[in-house]
């Protein structure tokens, strides 16, 4: 292979690797990523806020993570900066103990990601059933619009009144019909960024008395600021940020890998789970060097991103370079933007979010996936919480999964000429079905040999192994022998690995694969089967 061949291969790989071979509609990705910058100002303001610390640590979050994760992420399109997942979890450390803890916690809870993408730790969302995800989709539309409500209330919490509260709904209003209707007139710029110019030219002309981005708080600063979080580099530092970074780990992976599912849907394309925890990771870290308070991906500035048509890195990168930009050259003129206009984009992307699907599918999904849809959505909606939402959802859908398993498991009886009594069982025998699968043999009134036949099931775990030896016991104690048949492969390999625990002995067999446990090692072929049961 000459050098030229070789380095086309190189950079063959090197554009696959960063999905740079795609292609670019820069328009439509340089139009989205201003629209998605404009709309993470406030909110990235707003879960510093939560979080407890100063608004420019959210924004400096949101330009490292944005930027990292759309240059190295497993999505392109996908938006990440910091999110109110992150800040409920570190809110608690930073009033305790402040920012520069709350940055070491950042750091680590990237090492931990990098090391779940490096262990391709991205395949566990295989677990994640529809309807959790289902719930978790509309619990956080759910969040997203009521955390826009607050815009309707005064510094004092207390409700708009009067020309206040009219001036605000008719803006916001404004905004969300320009959103809706316009893509249906053209499509030559993105509707959002549409709707936020039109609303800030509406008010700039009139001179509209309303909420602005500044009346939140100032976003003027200059590059984000390198330095080493300043904690004492001790065994209680760490045993005091792990949780906290375990926790914000485990929040931001679920939350990213789930938006990533949610934009594989929408642009019917696929995104790298494994690639994108990794990128997530190298954000996180770079964001607690760089004074910011960590993240993940966001779901709504990802849809406003592909509702804009754009499905490449382009976008998100723009998007962070010009949210960077705002804030050390253009905040006199961002912190000018109408709060109306923003919140009519988010109340848009909340409708947008909802899986409005799922109402009419109630009446043909199981009542079973009913329960976990709902309970994910509850839980998402009260607790804000969106991995323990995952989590809960999950391990019901589990349980549920386990329950109907359990009681599927059956057995057809017969006796032969030969007076050999066959158990043919159907379904998988594990820790739920072993119960069921006693109950099936009559060990008492049995003949003298009988055959268990697992052609139609699986010896799953630990616990059907133990049925097995017991149930071969029961039949010894009576003077009786059992042959097990036609096991899998699988599940010879799993009673040989058990064999030092509950001495059971495999033998394979070209024909029947047969299995029988230690009390009785023989092997039953086709053509001698009768044979040695009449020498039995």
């Amino acid at each position: 292979m000459n050098k030229s061949t070789w380095r086309n291969i190189s950079m063959e790989k090197y554009l696959n690797f960063f999905d740079f071979k795609q292609k670019v509609d820069y328009k439509t990705e340089v139009l989205s990523g201003l629209t998605v910058a404009l709309a993470l100002v406030p909110e990235a303001i707003a879960f510093a806020l939560i979080a407890g610390l100063s608004p420019l640590t959210g924004l400096y979050a949101a330009f490292v993570m944005g930027l990292v994760t759309s240059i190295l992420g497993g999505r392109p399109g996908m938006i990440s900066g910091a999110t109110g997942a992150v800040a409920v979890v570190i809110v608690s450390l930073a009033i305790s103990h402040g920012p520069e803890y709350v940055f070491a916690t950042v750091v680590l809870a990237g090492i931990l990601q990098i090391l779940a993408g490096v262990f391709r730790l991205g395949k566990l969302m295989r677990l994640v059933p529809h309807p959790v995800i289902f719930g978790f989709v509309n619990g956080l539309a759910i969040i997203i619009f009521m955390s826009q409500l607050d815009q309707f209330k005064d510094p004092s919490g207390n409700w708009l009144t009067g020309q206040s509260l009219y001036i605000l709904l008719g803006l916001v209003l404004l905004t969300m019909l320009i959103i809706w209707g316009l893509p249906k007139i053209t499509k030559i710029i993105p509707a959002s960024l549409a709707a936020i110019l039109t609303i800030f030219g509406l008010v700039v002309a009139f001179g509209i008395d309303t909420k602005t981005v500044g009346d939140i708080a100032s976003i003027k600063g200059g590059f984000p600021p390198f330095h080493i979080p300043n904690v004492p580099l001790t065994l209680e530092t760490l045993t005091l940020i792990f949780p906290f970074a375990a926790i914000m780990a485990g929040v931001g992976l679920i939350e990213s890998l789930l938006t990533l599912n949610i934009i594989d849907e929408i642009t019917e394309t696929r995104g790298r789970g494994n690639k994108e925890a990794v990128a997530q990771g190298v954000a996180n870290i770079l964001s607690g060097v760089f004074s910011g308070m960590g993240g993940c991906a966001m779901i709504g500035q990802s849809l406003i991103n592909t509702s804009n048509g754009a499905r490449a890195r382009l976008s998100g990168i723009v998007a962070a370079v010009a949210l960077l930009m705002f804030i050390m050259f253009g905040s006199g003129l961002i912190q000018q933007l109408p709060m109306a206009a923003l919140t009519g984009l988010m109340i848009m992307v909340a409708i947008g979010t909802f899986e409005w699907a799922s109402f009419s599918t109630i009446n043909r999904m199981p009542k079973s996936d009913i329960f976990v849809m709902v309970v994910v959505t509850l839980v998402t909606v009260f607790l804000h919480n969106l991995a323990l939402a995952v989590i809960i959802g999950v391990v019901i859908a589990a349980l549920v999964f386990a329950w109907d398993n359990a009681t599927r498991i059956r057995a057809r009886k017969s006796i032969d000429k030969e007076g050999v009594k066959h158990y043919e069982i159907y379904g998988p025998l594990f820790f739920g079905s072993v119960s069921v699968f006693n109950d099936k043999f009559d060990v008492v009134y049995d003949p003298k040999v009988v055959v268990i036949n697992f052609k139609e099931s699986r010896v799953v775990d630990m616990s059907a192994i133990e049925a097995l030896n017991k149930i071969t016991e029961r039949y010894s104690k009576l003077g009786k022998k059992v042959h097990l048949r036609h096991l899998s492969k699988d599940c010879q390999k799993l009673l040989k690995n058990a064999d030092a625990i509950i001495e059971v002995n495999v033998l394979e067999d070209p024909n029947y694969k047969l299995v029988v446990d230690k009390l009785e090692v023989e092997t039953i072929e086709t053509v001698e089967a009768k044979k040695v049961v009449k020498d039995l």
